[in-house]
């Protein structure tokens, strides 16, 4: 018979500190350094559902009560402020209206396939004049037409900018732009859009981006989610799914169940620059061969002043100005450093130990692309 006796409390924190605890540590590290799997995303951030969209509604309307700060030369705005006060039985000459607190002004708004009649959206009011400031001002009842020409909304109500105006005789402050404001809720929709939504049997997806591998993906995800063949890919960005029998006249719950199935998009290997602010994205699957890469930076100086001659005192002379023109040059010598890249990380890490510039990088990366050595496409912008 083998006898045991308890630990002792000391013992216990011993064994804790000498055995349990690396232990754990070591699991621990293990876990944050094993290979993390691409991020899966929902259907919905990467495809949607044809019909399911907004529709562009815009209409012509004037603003009303600026405080001098609306169109001051505009023929078209006093004939239009003739006519609205014509149709409330004010008649009036055109030619002689001159009010700066009126400015022209298009409205702009989406209205969704969903929205349904008496329910309010969003407007964006621009003005189109020589309207200084839309502060202060009162859109007047505008109606909204969409691109058959009916009118499916009228918007209406006081303006909200985010930015002001202030000037005096010798000074003037601006924030922003004070040009352009928005009512939220600003506009009634009077007409619904026409979508028999519940009678299709079919349905079609459309891929934000044209990828034969997540087009696929998606295909089968869908036929996994379904239980039968019903989704198929005709082409590279489009699924068309047909409508299982149990959810004919009920597509609400079919597309709920399809927009959150999770898929992991394969895309291209891509970098994109932008010259005009020196911005890189570098996107994950980017892949650069072992190459060896100097960059100088070449720098030109020009300076121009201009030196003036004067005659001595009672000389009778002419003063002579000529100009001088001062140029320097300056290279830099740098080495050939190593740059290759398995992963984004050993990529970044390259291109950084050259030391360039932002704008240098663009030029190093359109060089690496047409040397064959940069595995993706580069778009410039």
């Amino acid at each position: 018979m083998i006898m045991t006796r308890p630990l002792r409390p000391a013992r216990v924190s011993s064994f804790l500190h000498r055995f349990v605890l690396p232990l754990a540590v070591a699991a621990v590290v293990l876990g944050l350094a094993a290979p993390r799997p691409a991020e899966a995303v929902r259907i919905k951030d990467i495809a949607s559902f044809s019909g399911v969209r907004d529709n562009q509604l815009v209409g012509y309307g004037l603003v009303i009560g600026l405080g001098g700060t609306g169109d001051s030369r505009d023929a078209f705005t006093s004939d239009a402020l003739s006519n609205m006060m014509e149709r409330m039985g004010v008649a009036l000459d055109p030619s002689k209206l001159k009010a700066r607190n009126v400015a022209s002004v298009m409205v702009t708004a989406n209205l969704p396939v969903s929205a349904k009649a008496g329910s309010s959206i969003d407007v964006t009011i621009s003005s189109i004049g020589s309207a200084t400031s839309l502060q202060g001002g009162v859109l007047l009842q505008t109606p909204l037409k969409g691109i058959d020409g009916k009118v499916y909304a009228l918007a209406q109500g006081a303006l909200i900018l985010g930015g002001y105006t202030a000037d005096g005789a010798a000074a003037r402050t601006q924030k922003n732009t004070t040009t352009v404001g928005s009512i939220p809720g600003g506009a009634t929709v009077e007409r619904e859009v026409p979508f028999s939504f519940n009678t299709q049997s079919e349905l079609t997806l459309h891929m934000q981006i044209a990828d034969f591998s997540t087009t696929q993906q998606v295909a089968e995800r869908l036929n996994q989610s379904l239980g039968g063949n019903y989704a198929s890919a005709p082409d590279i960005s489009t699924i068309t799914i047909q409508v299982p029998g149990p959810y004919q006249g009920n597509l609400v719950p079919l597309l709920a169940s399809v927009e959150n199935l999770e898929v992991t998009p394969e895309t291209r290997a891509k970098v994109v620059v932008d010259e005009k602010t020196g911005t890189i994205v570098i996107g994950r699957d980017v892949r650069v061969a072992r190459v060896a890469v100097a960059h100088g930076n070449l720098q030109v100086t020009v300076q121009e002043s201009t030196q003036v001659s004067q005659p001595g005192p009672f000389s009778q002379g002419q003063t002579v100005a000529s100009p001088v023109t001062d140029i320097n040059t300056r290279e830099e010598n740098r080495n050939l450093n190593i740059v290759e890249g398995a992963t984004l990380q050993e990529l970044v890490d390259g291109l950084n130990s050259i030391g360039a510039s932002p704008r240098d990088l663009i030029s190093i990366l359109k060089n690496l692309k047409a040397s064959g050595a940069m595995f993706a496409d580069l778009e410039v912008i």
